[in-house]
């Protein structure tokens, strides 16, 4: 099938042309036995992982790092330089690997070695090479600005859309779509009605914490669009029970915690279908996230106040604790964590701070993994940006370029593929992404509104009344189950004595933080610092000993 079709494609054009060709999502490895030649690839986003590396003197590849562990000359070393990368982030940024001698190919990305001429043991990430550059799309972009009013846009738009959804529905198995209830699974689920004759399957999952909760959204839009609908409820206890199951599921560690939700309705999508749509995608290709539209503005409105006293006032925001802020605006969802973001933000000294501000989940300053030294990342390399780009678009392009392949493809591809369901991204392809860039920010962002022209696109196929709301995010209220049903399993791995043995986080700082989190000193509501660390030493556990 697929993999046929690209071996004759390399047979035609040869293999970097036969990528330049492939619109989807892939790893590939290839062996050219002529030229005695090694390839590897990986899709422009990062969907699908592809780790590269050594045992002795043997190189291994596969999709995920637990084939590793199976070679009787893997060493599974840590490298605490990206153990701390991955306690800053909550996740692991390719290039690096959480083991030693072992590395990512990190998205839009090739390597072709010959085998006579490769030195057993080198630094293979020094032989990684771009195809498919963001930054020269983005250039291009900018000399290549959409002529045409609104409402020509939206029909240029919503073409490419359909297309990008249409050829994600060819399958010779029963495909359905992933219906959260916002705007852009709610898209991409009305252009698969819009390409099919017959009812498509839908599927949602709801939670008994309302603030959560957004299946009846979802279920209201699916009878709009007539689909054939599965909604099913979580309750605390089933969300939990996957918590045991993560350290398998993710093979580095991995603190995204709609991981959870995520795996539960792959499991539930894929007792009806093999192949499920979604939603990714949406955010970073037309500005979703409150950091791309509330921080900028406030930044313009504050940025002149000398920082001293900018650090004093969002100080005093981050020092009430979450959930106070919660119960103060009942109707807004998760309102504490997006003010405690809004006071992060002023705090910085500069734009450049900003979006590592927002994105943090341990602050780079605080030396939580032992033995570590900073990682530079992506982010931190200044050829990986194209200049003259506004704090808007610094954090648009940021978010494609490190979290959504590091952070969101993991969470979905992995979860997914753990209840062996293929996820496909419409809103993700790159051609979808590279018209995007050619937008004037006013199509994305109009005042606070992010994805105004997803928006303006989706009122044709739903009534705004039906997907109108503040955004929710794919949570669970991980704040109050670590203060309450899993304090006795986080208290076996977080304390002190525990840590000592590990020896890898810093077991004062570590365990400091716990002990404040359950005394309601700590003001974060969803514990994001503190699941870091339960995931990273839930799966030191699993894949170290």
């Amino acid at each position: 099938s697929d993999t046929e079709v690209f071996l004759a494609a390399v047979e035609q054009w040869g293999f970097d042309k036969a990528i330049d060709k492939i619109n989807g999502m892939f790893a590939i490895v290839l062996w050219d036995r002529n030229t005695r030649t090694l390839h590897f690839a990986r899709d422009r986003f990062g969907k699908k992982p592809l780790y590269i590396g050594w045992a002795g003197k043997s190189l291994i590849f596969a999709s995920e790092l637990k084939a590793f562990h199976k070679h009787p000359d893997f060493k599974a070393e840590v490298n605490r330089d990206v153990a701390a990368s991955y306690m800053r982030f909550g996740y692991v940024c390719a290039p690096h690997c959480i083991f030693k001698n072992v590395w990512q190919l990190p998205a839009a990305s090739k390597m072709s070695i010959n085998i006579d001429v490769f030195q057993s043991g080198e630094d293979v990430s020094r032989r990684f090479e771009t195809y498919w550059s963001l930054k020269d799309k983005v250039i291009e972009a900018q000399k290549n600005p959409v002529q045409g009013n609104d409402e020509a846009i939206m029909r240029q738009f919503e073409d490419l859309l359909l297309t990008a959804t249409k050829n994600r529905m060819m399958s010779d198995v029963p495909l359905g779509s992933f219906l959260s209830g916002g705007i852009d699974s709610s898209l991409v689920t009305a252009m698969m009605q819009k390409n099919s004759s017959k009812p498509i399957k839908s599927f949602s999952i709801g939670f008994e914490d309302g603030a959560y909760d957004e299946s009846k959204a979802a279920a209201k839009i699916a009878a709009h669009l007539g689909c054939d609908h599965q909604s099913f409820t979580v309750t605390s206890q089933e969300a939990q029970n996957v918590i045991p199951l993560l350290p398998d599921m993710f093979d580095e560690p991995f603190a995204d915690q709609s991981q959870i939700p995520t795996y539960l309705l792959s499991k539930m999508a894929k007792s009806h279908v093999t192949v499920a749509l979604t939603g990714d995608g949406g955010d970073e290709i037309m500005g979703g996230y409150q950091r791309h539209t509330h921080i900028p503005p406030l930044w313009n409105k504050v940025s002149w106040i000398p920082p001293v006293i900018r650090r004093t006032a969002g100080t005093l925001v981050m020092n009430i604790p979450q959930d106070m802020l919660d119960h103060a605006r009942p109707s807004y969802p998760q309102f504490g964590r997006r003010l405690h973001r809004m006071a992060q933000a002023v705090m910085q000294k500069d734009e450049r701070e900003i979006y590592t501000a927002m994105i943090e989940v341990w602050p780079k300053k605080e030396s939580v993994v032992l033995g570590s030294s900073d990682l530079a990342t992506p982010l931190d390399d200044p050829s990986h940006w194209p200049s003259d780009l506004t704090l808007q678009e610094r954090m648009i392009y940021a978010d494609t370029l490190s979290y959504r392949p590091n952070d969101l493809m993991v969470k979905t591809d992995r979860a997914a593929m753990a209840a062996s369901l293929e996820a496909r991204a419409p809103l993700m392809d790159y051609e979808l992404c590279e018209f995007s860039w050619r937008l004037p920010m006013s199509m994305k962002i109009r005042g606070f509104e992010g994805k105004w022209l997803l928006r303006r696109v989706l009122e044709k196929h739903i009534p705004n009344a039906l997907f109108d709301r503040p955004k929710t995010g794919f949570g669970v209220p991980m704040g109050q189950w670590l203060r309450g049903p899993l304090k006795a399993w986080g208290d076996d791995l977080l304390h002190i004595d525990a840590l000592k043995k590990r020896d890898i986080l810093n077991p004062v700082l570590v365990a400091k933080r716990w002990q404040d989190f359950q005394n309601g000193k700590e003001a974060h509501a969803n514990a994001n610092d503190l699941w870091a660390a339960l995931m990273f030493v839930s799966w030191q556990d699993r894949w170290m000993r």
